[in-house]
């Protein structure tokens, strides 16, 4: 079986890489074959303790645009207001859709309804579905790949993507080496509920421990990306719900009342990764699996969006078959700019606020109040913050 492209991982990236391609893949007769080992077909069911994604302004545009955002709106929470704090400390910023001129500056979405609204609009007649089903081999041939799946069937394809998450194995058996960098903190996941309305605002706290993120969702919940000493965050995992929830007020503060009920919480370690080779002949490497971020500013899938519609566009815009190197390169040196500001803004932002240092401290807290007191400083930011650094 042959395909002119494979993607190996149809989560949310895979899979709008795919949408993204699909209209003009079909007026060329390609086909697109999507490898994910868990089935995306069940239907959406609410969830207390779903996770979920921070879309940026420009991600939303991007959605518009292919024809989907009318679907995955329905159960997108708009984000009007960005509250910008640094505990015990005078230096506070606040962001404001209606200052920018937007509807939100951005919207926070399940992962689990966004996964359905994407799956829902490939076009079965060119995207093609091996799942469940996992690649175990990746091997390059003279004109593309050849993936062997876990059941021994091969696929052979002119492009090879791999978008199968920050852990590719399929990445290092190429012998694609990554840099890694731990930030020594690890990021608590949870859902929390505060007894007053959240009125779209989100709020990030810097703390001398590590950042706290919460994000609004619908039915008045509220994302939670509370990042710790790896130790500490463990211990706070396993208090008794009362107990964390106290803990979270103390460092919260009041600002959304008191907070009643928090749901399932999940650890992740955390790292800033990048692999050194982003595109070869005949592949191209997307998501996390090319750039894993700091969860904190809420940068990465935006990243990783933006990535899969510039790839995207210069596949579609070529005369060649996908997996032309020069195209993939092409692609790649337009791209540079968006990831070294996004990857460099969200750990400088990282690195600044997780510093006690009494000199860095006094500047974040200047730096924070020149945001509000400098028009220019403070569209910068919040430029960077919808998605939009390198747009016009």
């Amino acid at each position: 079986m042959r395909s002119h492209l494979a993607i190996v991982g149809g989560g949310l990236v895979g899979a709008s890489l795919a949408l993204a391609l699909q209209g003009g893949a079909k007026a060329r007769g390609w086909s697109i074959t999507l490898v994910e080992p868990f089935a995306p077909g069940e239907p959406y069911q609410p969830s207390y303790d779903a996770r979920s994604s921070a879309l940026s302004y420009g991600t939303q545009q991007i959605y518009q645009r292919l024809g989907i955002w009318q679907a995955i709106a329905q159960r997108a929470e708009p984000i009007r207001q960005i509250h910008v704090s640094d505990r015990g400390r005078f230096g506070a910023a606040h962001l404001s859709a209606m200052e920018e001129g937007v509807p939100a500056l951005g919207y926070v979405v399940e992962n689990a309804w966004l996964g359905q609204c994407l799956w829902q609009a490939l076009d079965a007649d060119v995207v093609s579905w091996r799942c469940p089903a996992e690649v175990t081999r990746l091997q390059p041939q003279e004109d593309g790949y050849r993936l062997t799946l876990d059941d021994g069937a091969e696929l052979d394809c002119g492009l090879a993507v791999l978008a199968d998450g920050g852990r590719s194995a399929l990445r290092e058996q190429l012998g694609i080496e990554v840099s890694r960098t731990p930030y020594g903190q690890t990021a608590l996941i949870a859902n929390v509920s505060p007894l007053e309305a959240h009125r779209g605002q989100a709020f990030e706290r810097f703390t001398d421990e590590g950042p706290m993120a919460l994000l609004p969702l619908a039915d008045n919940r509220c994302a939670l990306v509370w990042t710790r000493p790896d130790e500490d965050a463990q211990r706070l995992a396993a208090l008794p719900d009362a107990a964390f929830l106290a803990e979270l007020q103390a460092t919260f503060g009041y600002r959304l009342g008191a907070f009643r009920q928090v749901g399932a919480r999940h650890l992740y370690p955390l790292n800033l990764v990048e692999a050194r080779e982003q595109v070869r002949p005949h592949l191209a490497i997307l998501g996390n699996a090319a750039h894993s971020l700091h969860p904190i500013a809420g940068q990465g899938y935006n990243l990783s969006l933006r990535d899969a519609q510039a790839l995207a566009d210069a596949l579609l815009a070529s005369d060649t078959e996908p997996g032309d190197f020069a195209v993939l390169q092409a692609y790649l040196d337009g791209q540079r700019l968006d990831q070294h500001l996004t990857v460099g803004f969200s750990d400088q932002v990282t690195r600044l606020f997780s510093n006690d240092r009494p000199l860095l401290a006094t500047g974040r807290n200047l730096g924070l109040l020149g945001l509000d007191l400098l028009p220019s400083a403070k569209r910068w930011f919040s430029r960077q913050a919808m998605g939009l650094g390198t747009r016009p």
